[in-house]
């Protein structure tokens, strides 16, 4: 069985899209927080910082996955998408369906785990 890398290509290139769309709307969520005692109580300041923290968590995620999508269309230009980093053989295709990031076969993945 062959992977047709390009048939990962367009998805790759949609999920990066959709990347950029969260973030251009998170965007107003990253504002700091203000802690103006006068101006809102403790509880909501405590919810508008933790908020904030999930907002900023959500964005260190996208920025992985971001990376981790360059890193898998690198792979497709060069000719090496589909196959182990560890070990060379060939990830298999419900693997690489289910995440086309993965850079590891299912044995090599659960070695380093």
């Amino acid at each position: 069985m062959s992977i047709d890398p390009a048939t990962f290509r367009n998805p790759l290139l949609q999920r990066l899209a959709e990347l950029d769309e969260q973030d251009r709307i998170s965007a107003k969520d990253r504002d700091p927080v203000t802690l103006d005692q006068e101006s809102v109580g403790r509880l909501s300041r405590i919810d508008a910082m933790q908020v904030q923290a999930m907002a900023l968590a959500q964005k260190r995620r996208r920025k992985a996955e971001r990376a981790g999508i360059a890193a898998a269309l690198q792979r497709i230009e060069e000719g090496e998408f589909g196959y182990c980093i560890e070990c060379g053989d060939q990830i298999a295709e419900g693997r690489l369906r289910n995440n086309p990031t993965v850079i590891k076969c299912l044995e090599c993945a659960a070695g380093s785990a």
